[in-house]
């Protein structure tokens, strides 16, 4: 029978690549969304995928979703976190909000999610945990001290819960891309992504949501057993961790 995959944020960019992804290597997935249900509606009539609408910054909402999953796919055996958010400013004017909003959506959502898996995964022993960081999350961004911290704090949570889950035969790994050709970079004015951001890329273009999706697909499968609480850089050379 074919594991259960899930996968939050996962109607667009990075998270949309990574459930179809899933999808084609024999996993039945469920795809979380938090708002855009005109963007849901056609990732799930162009893929089929079962799409969820609930709040990952919310514990309760995490709690009655994953159920509302496993009651129609069955237990959750692969969770990836992607689902995030940025609310950019310089921190000397970051309102509080900006903050909470981040930190809450960002890194919280991993407590809230996982907290819903993780018992059944020892239950069972197994489970695949990948929780997708970033680049930023590493080597820090000037005007995202909100999200370089939620970043980061991915990446303690990791290594952490990697350690409470290997006995039990749960895998915890992080991915931190680097600039990827999503509608968020794709947003960014040409001229400041040709003289500012490619040259700082060594590869000089940059990633695919799809080269995101294949390091997911090898972390969630059984050959990536022996790899827990790692890191994976995948920004083009753009920084070495």
């Amino acid at each position: 029978m074919s594991r259960v995959a899930l996968v939050t944020g996962g109607t667009r960019g990075i998270g949309a690549a990574v459930a179809k992804a899933l999808q084609a290597a024999g996993y039945k997935v469920a795809a979380n969304y938090g708002g855009n249900d005109e963007a849901a509606a056609k990732f799930k009539s162009e893929t089929g995928i079962a799409v969820f609408k609930w709040d990952v910054s919310s514990f309760d909402a995490c709690a009655e979703g994953v159920k509302k999953v496993q009651t129609e796919l069955g237990p959750v055996e692969v969770l990836i976190n992607n689902a995030g958010i940025t609310r950019d400013a310089m921190l000397h004017r970051m309102k509080p909000e900006q903050w909470s909003a981040v930190i809450n959506t960002n890194l919280g959502s991993l407590f809230n999610m996982c907290r819903q898996v993780i018992e059944g995964m020892r239950e069972r022993k197994f489970g695949r945990i990948v929780n997708i960081s970033s680049i930023n999350g590493q080597k820090g961004q000037m005007g995202q001290t909100n999200y370089s911290a939620s970043k980061a704090g991915e990446i303690g949570f990791t290594k952490a819960l990697a350690q409470e889950g290997a006995r039990a035969g749960i895998t915890v790994n992080a991915i931190c891309p680097g600039y990827i050709n999503t509608e968020m970079v794709q947003a960014v004015p040409k001229d400041v992504l040709e003289k500012n951001i490619l040259p700082q890329i060594p590869i000089g273009r940059l990633g695919e949501p799809e080269e995101i999706a294949r390091c997911v697909v090898f972390l969630a499968s059984d050959d990536a057993g022996l790899i827990t609480g790692s890191t994976i850089s995948a920004n083009g050379g753009q920084y070495f961790a």
